[in-house]
């Protein structure tokens, strides 16, 4: 495993600046998820700590030695990304056997890694098929086992899971999951827009925007405690309500923020009435949404299934411990 510390990390394209002065430590053997909108900058930062693309300035550190000037095969990574990369004329042995071929390892030495990555990944069935006979979440475990065994020390992923549909993306990631769980002696960089997959993959996610650091902390503390306006709309799904003009300014603030589970739907002591101007039913919740008069409706989960009628009054009362109060900067009033 490795411990990564990026001291003031930028990049720049001639004159302009995509990664703008990122500080982060990343413990060793942590499963660390870059997470934001598209263009924040989270996939170039992914390629600048695996060195397939150079630092304009800063200090990349893997255990205290500096890395800047290491080639990709020199830091001790591997890397997964969303298009698989296999080599289509060889089989899914090969492909996985590539790397410590490369390092003239004893064929003894492969099969033994190929088979285990194989067992852990449950593709050992497949070892003697070509890629186009894969489906797509067999390409991606192919992949992510021909980086199993390369023994990296740092796995590096990029959107791994983007090209794959809903039900793929979920078992895969369940994947991910227990390679993290079984592989305690590897750090894990992990990029996705995703933010359902760094909340149920990640030991701490960091959030950029714009090229910098918006907030780092465990999934628990960012959909908690988030430090922006701009954490509490993107962590959460759905995202936290965020309130303005008279409704936050009831409450001292220009923007408010309450998660959809802790609005209550109440006959009595409604702070707020609205009517239902779309429900959303998952069988397992229902979501309503509910114009308050704000910018924005009001969204409501409540368990189970709920028929509500397009129209139909509410009232909502939030609940007090669970308010968070913005200024206008986007950022908490204590």
């Amino acid at each position: 495993m490795a411990h990564i510390q990026l001291n003031d990390i930028r990049k720049s394209y001639g004159a302009a600046e995509v990664i703008k002065g990122v500080d982060l430590e990343i413990r060793a053997g942590e499963f660390m998820v870059f997470v934001g909108p598209s263009g924040c900058g989270k996939s170039t930062l992914l390629r600048l700590i695996s060195g397939l693309t150079s630092i304009s300035s800063g200090d990349l550190m893997f255990d205290g030695a500096r890395m800047n000037s290491k080639v990709p095969s020199d830091r001790g990574i591997a890397m997964v990304f969303q298009s698989y990369a296999l080599y289509p004329h060889m089989t899914v042995y090969e492909n996985m056997a590539f790397g410590m071929k490369l390092a003239k390892s004893g064929k003894a030495a492969i099969r033994a890694r190929v088979e285990k990555a194989a067992e852990m990944l449950q593709i050992g069935h497949l070892l003697d098929r070509l890629p186009r006979q894969l489906s797509g979440g067999q390409r991606q475990r192919v992949a992510i086992g021909r980086a199993i065994c390369r023994d990296p020390r740092v796995f590096l992923f990029d959107e791994p899971l983007s090209n794959l549909d809903a039900a793929l993306r979920v078992a895969t990631r369940l994947e991910i999951a227990k390679l993290h769980h079984e592989m305690e002696q590897t750090t894990m960089v992990y990029v996705t827009h995703d933010q359902v997959e760094a909340m149920t993959l990640a030991d701490r996610i960091c959030v950029l925007r714009d090229g910098k650091v918006e907030q780092v902390g465990t999934p628990a503390e960012l959909y908690e405690k988030p430090n922006s306006t701009f954490v509490a709309g993107f962590i959460g799904s759905p995202k936290m309500n965020l309130l303005t003009g008279e409704v936050a300014g009831d409450f001292g603030c220009r923007t408010l923020g309450i998660r959809p589970e802790h609005v209550d739907i109440t006959a009595e002591g409604a702070l707020w009435t609205g009517t239902v101007v779309h429900a959303e039913d998952l069988g397992s919740d229902t979501y309503l949404y509910v114009d308050v008069g704000a910018e924005e409706p009001v969204v409501v989960r409540r368990e189970g299934r709920r028929a509500v009628a397009l129209g139909e009054t509410l009232g909502l009362r939030p609940r007090p411990e669970h308010l968070h109060r913005f200024d206008g900067g986007g950022l908490p009033l204590h």
